[in-house]
């Protein structure tokens, strides 16, 4: 015999994480309902409580998601011997993964209050977990002598910060006339990888 089919299948919990991240983003936490939720992904409410319980659960999942969606766009940058250039490389990844999952990068980093959640085991491993590329090839580069010798938590933290405020001021539309973000972008990156270089103050 073929077995059944499963009613409420990954594709359908997909779905309404983008639909949740969609709604959250658009209308912040106050704007999700489960009823709302299921309409808009063309389902049940019992199909959405049967996948996920709760809307606080709901939340958790989208904020665990995004954050996994993150890190498997930086994980699928190819690494090369040349951790400077993986670092360019890195940033770029991390602008493609905000402009092709907005609402979910409004999720991951609260902008504009849109969750609130109580940190717990897992959502804490999923976003250090997103940040790992970054932290290893920033610890590569220290190591191979193409950084300053610092905390590769300080260097790390700074790069990331560089990253975030620029994608984030590209989602808010608060670019300046006549800045095309497709050209500033890396070369602001550049700017921030050779300022860690050892020689850069020479």
């Amino acid at each position: 015999m073929m077995a059944r089919p499963r009613v409420h299948d990954d594709q359908l919990r997909l779905r309404l994480l983008d639909q949740a991240g969609e709604l959250i983003s658009a209308h912040g936490q106050g704007g999700l309902s489960l009823r709302r939720l299921a309409a808009q992904s063309g389902t049940s409410t019992t199909a959405v409580y049967s996948l996920f319980g709760s809307k606080a659960a709901v939340l958790r999942a989208v904020y665990i998601e995004a954050f996994h969606r993150l890190r498997a766009r930086l994980e699928a940058v190819p690494l090369s011997g040349d951790p400077l250039a993986d670092l360019l490389e890195l940033g770029l990844a991390y602008r493609r993964s905000a402009l092709a999952n907005p609402h979910l990068y409004a999720v991951m980093f609260h902008r504009g209050g849109a969750v609130e959640l109580e940190p717990d085991e897992a959502t804490a491993a999923a976003a250090a977990a997103a940040m790992r590329p970054l932290a290893e090839t920033v610890a590569r580069g220290i190591a191979a002598g193409l950084l300053l010798d610092r905390p590769a938590e300080e260097i790390t933290y700074a790069c990331w910060a560089q990253v975030h405020g620029m994608v984030s001021l590209e989602l808010d539309e608060a670019i300046p006339a006549g800045v095309s973000s497709d050209r500033s972008y890396p070369e602001a990156l550049r700017a921030t990888i050779r300022g860690w270089h050892p020689n850069a103050g020479a």
